[in-house]
């Protein structure tokens, strides 16, 4: 059965421009052009593409935000948005009340709420603040509880834009795990996101847009790759000057996966804790005076966090044909909590372009661990420094 449909579909916006001189200038702007597609029941549907692309005017033309200007949309089924969560809040209203005025609008009865409340509050964290006016939570309560309401819908078909980095690290694989209840009950869903890990890992299907065109749809592994083909030129490859590789084909990465100490592969650690990062790559001919770095990102793959490489560390050494497998050691990683996206690249010291460029296939999760303040922990020693006591060590982690 198909729960969405569109046939042809195209969203045509006026651009006015003030000129200068009397007359006004009228230009044609197409966010969604000659668009096709459908979705079954209960598939998950991962829309990807720079910013522009078209993929928030899909999910407003499936809203209703927003109408067609010239073609079809059909849907199956009761629609719910997790689009903007905690539009509906009023400021001078408690969580409790806010609860009421954010399901109601999101179309949820009120005995349905009524009948949620305890499970949205829990499933929020803000159990001891939900008597108090919201105008006094964090940003990171708020959207908590925005993001709680909307994820307690019962909804045939859920449109998801760019939620799942709300709140803390926590917080987040709580989301990850409330969208994977929502798929194993059948229920259908187009999700937005610019983090790959997820859109790879939540779809059954990745659609990929570019100038409101749809021009790739498939298995999500292999149009992720496809995008990252088209982006990787900018954002995260621009911060670490990597320039794309020109396809030779001589070195591929396959993987970065992070370790503990005991070799159990792992998917998140501790500000401060110690970690292992290994890096496969498959050879094809001698790469002479080679470079392996790997990189962490924020989520959006815009800010640089830091760095690892065997240009900083060891010296010069060649990668002969055959698999590879290079680790990086990190007695004390120094990442704030959150969640980063993973980027690596295999190049030659002197050559100007990149051999490959790998990024978009993992996410590390950070937790909290050493108390610090600002961006980073660094590790480091205090003693006394006056003759009048004795010159003794103290490490700062004790």
């Amino acid at each position: 059965m198909i729960d969405v449909r569109f046939e042809h579909v195209s969203k045509r916006y006026r651009l006015r421009q003030h000129a200068r001189y009397p007359a006004r200038r009228e230009q044609e702007f197409w966010a969604v052009r000659d668009l096709s597609f459908d979705v079954q029941h209960g598939e998950t549907v991962g829309l990807i593409g720079h910013n522009g692309a078209g993929k928030s005017t899909i999910l407003k033309l499936l809203s209703r935000i927003t109408a067609p200007t010239a073609g079809t949309i059909t849907l199956n089924g009761r629609l719910a948005a997790l689009i903007e969560v905690g539009s509906g809040f009023h400021p001078e209203l408690t969580g409790r009340e806010n609860i009421f005025l954010s399901g109601s609008i999101l179309g949820m009865k009120r005995r349905e709420i009524a009948r949620k409340l305890d499970r949205i509050i829990e499933f929020s964290g803000v159990e001891r603040f939900v008597d108090m006016p919201v105008k006094w939570y964090s940003s990171g309560m708020f959207v908590r509880l925005g993001f709680s309401v909307a994820a307690h819908l019962e909804a045939d078909i859920l449109l998801v834009d760019e939620v799942l980095a709300v709140g803390d690290a926590a917080f987040q694989i709580r989301c990850y795990e409330r969208i994977g209840e929502l798929r194993r009950a059948g229920t259908t869903m187009l999700f937005i996101s610019h983090d790959l890990v997820s859109i790879e890992k939540l779809s059954d299907r990745v659609m990929l847009m570019d100038h409101g065109r749809l021009v790739a749809s498939g298995e999500p592994r292999a149009i992720v790759r496809e995008y990252q083909q088209l982006v990787a030129s900018t954002y995260a490859s621009d911060v670490a000057d990597a320039v794309m590789p020109s396809g030779t084909g001589v070195a591929r990465i396959t993987d970065v996966r992070f370790l503990k100490r005991d070799g159990g592969e792992i998917f998140s650690t501790c500000t401060g804790d110690p970690l292992r990062a290994l890096v496969d790559i498959d050879i094809t001919s001698l790469v002479h005076d080679a470079v392996v770095e790997v990189f962490y990102y924020s989520r959006d793959g815009r800010t640089l966090h830091c760095q690892q490489s065997t240009a900083l560390s060891g010296g010069p050494f060649s990668l002969a044909p055959g698999r590879r497998r290079l680790e990086f050691t990190c007695e004390s990683m120094g990442l704030q909590p959150g969640i980063y996206a993973i980027g690596a690249t295999v190049r030659e010291r002197g050559g100007a372009r990149t051999i490959d460029w790998w990024y978009g296939g993992g996410v590390l999760a950070v937790e909290p661990g050493k108390s610090v303040r600002g961006h980073f922990y660094a590790p480091h020693e205090w003693r006394w420094a006056d003759a009048g006591n004795a010159p003794e060590h103290h490490p700062a982690d004790v």
